[in-house]
């Protein structure tokens, strides 16, 4: 029984020494030459001490059409997540699962095809 759970303990051990290996490591060779600006805060953007202008103006306007993009490539990023699994267990789905498939890819092209004719795949 030792055996069987030997390894399962020794792989437990290697995953729970790794993080702390890796953390010490990279604490060991960084380079140790602290200044103002690297021992700063960086939240966003500008500092407004330094440029009292940027704090007059921190709401930037953005296209609908870049979130609208952003979701369009979401999806499709989604869709080769349902492919990859269907297409390695094809063999064993049958023709049943092809034409979900098949009405599943319709479904993505008659989207596609909207959001071409809505001019919503042009980045401007």
């Amino acid at each position: 029984m030792l055996d069987r759970y030997g390894i399962v303990a020794l792989f437990a051990l290697v995953a729970a020494l790794f993080p702390p290996i890796g953390l010490f490591m990279s604490w060991l060779v960084h380079p140790k030459k602290p200044n103002k600006s690297k021992l700063s805060t960086y939240e966003c953007g500008l500092e407004f001490e330094d440029f009292p202008e940027a704090a007059q103006q921190v709401w930037v306007r953005f296209r609908v059409q870049y979130y609208i993009y952003a979701l369009i490539f979401v999806v499709f990023d989604v869709e080769v997540i349902f492919l990859y699994p269907w297409a390695v267990a094809y063999n064993a789905l049958g023709i049943f699962a092809l034409v979900e498939m098949v009405i599943f890819l319709a479904i993505l092209v008659v989207a596609l095809v909207y959001a071409w004719r809505k001019d919503q795949l042009k980045w401007v």
